[in-house]
């Protein structure tokens, strides 16, 4: 009988959902790898993993239904689902003064449902099976940018600071039913989604925010994501980690 720790990693094809999948299968997790639309590259992680018992899972996560019904499959296959990673989402860039009114409409729509409304509906719908189940961890993956300010991408700020909120708001009403919630707030990544303005003109000044010259590496940020799905303790419930690299500091 299979017992490890299961885990549902959102956005798990590629990037950080890919290390952090990997990293935690490492420690022993069975994995619940999801994806949007990239069958092909969530099979090769799947492929990758190391251990038993792993699952893939296929999902839009802007659609509110089809969360309902991820969930339930994970729970059953999983006979319980121990742990949720919030890691899925998007991005997009473009200049205030260059757009019109419905390109903002349409940017602040798709990605507060994809970053922000689609998180919330995964935690409902997660946290209700982990309390009837002794319990369980959220890990929600945010960014600097909910503290830093995104000029270009104002509405993933937004979608990111609104994470933040949930999650603490979340460890307030979930804490006393046995439900820990984490955030990890990483700065830029060296992944698919940041490679185009890594390699613009724009690269080596976002390197250089950093004391260390260098943006992260998926597998940095993994190893947080696992410290806080897997050992963790229960009062850091409510933590915001920060995992960028001295780029932007708060006290």
């Amino acid at each position: 009988m299979i017992t490890s720790t299961s885990i549902l990693i959102t956005g798990a094809s590629g990037g950080i959902g890919r290390a952090a999948a990997i990293e935690c299968a490492n420690k022993g997790a069975r994995i619940g790898v999801h994806y949007h639309s990239n069958r092909e590259r969530a099979e090769a992680v799947l492929a990758a993993l190391p251990g038993d018992g792993h699952r893939l899972f296929q999902c839009d996560i802007a659609d509110a239904d089809a969360i309902e019904n991820l969930i339930e499959a994970a729970d059953t296959a999983f006979d319980g689902l121990d742990v949720l990673v919030n890691n899925a989402g998007i991005a997009e860039w473009s200049k205030f003064e260059d757009m019109d009114y419905a390109a903002w409409q349409e940017s602040w729509q798709r990605v507060i449902e994809t970053n922000l409304t689609g998180p919330g509906n995964l935690c409902f719908c997660a946290g209700k099976k982990m309390i009837t189940r002794a319990g369980g961890r959220i890990v929600n993956v945010s960014s600097r940018g909910a503290f830093r300010g995104e000029p270009l991408m104002p509405w993933y700020g937004a979608s990111k600071a609104g994470m933040n909120a949930m999650g603490q708001s979340l460890a307030q009403a979930l804490g006393p039913l046995g439900v820990y919630v984490y955030t990890v707030a990483p700065g830029f990544v060296e992944t698919e989604m940041a490679a185009e303005v890594l390699a613009s003109p724009e690269g080596d000044n976002i390197r250089n925010q950093s004391s260390m010259g260098r943006v992260a590496q998926p597998e940095e940020v993994a190893k947080t994501i696992c410290f806080l799905a897997l050992d963790a303790p229960q009062f850091m419930t409510g933590c915001i980690v920060d995992v960028n690299g001295a780029s932007y500091l708060r006290s």
